[in-house]
């Protein structure tokens, strides 16, 4: 299920390319590897809950927030909400 979740993830930044602006192209790169990262420790935990996935990307992030400036945050953040949203539907 995790793998599933992830690979629909990436498929939705992938699919932006193409009409992206370059700060959603930066936000989709820069979360690709949280995404991947998060995904590839889920699975290695066992964990099969899309929430816990969710949260471990949200963890990652919050970690990795020294990395970004606030503009750059909020542009990850939005985009990663975004994300959720149209994995779901």
């Amino acid at each position: 299920m995790i793998q599933q979740y992830e690979e629909k993830l990436l498929t939705l930044i992938d699919l932006m390319v193409e009409t992206a602006s370059d700060d959603e192209l930066f936000a989709g790169g820069y979360l690709r590897g949280h995404i991947s990262l998060s995904a590839a420790e889920c699975e290695r935990d066992g964990i099969v809950s899309l929430e816990a996935m969710n949260q471990a990307v949200n963890d990652s992030l919050k970690h990795a927030q020294s990395e970004l400036n606030p503009a750059d945050q909020q542009l990850v953040k939005s985009l990663w909400l975004q994300l959720q949203q149209s994995a779901v539907e």
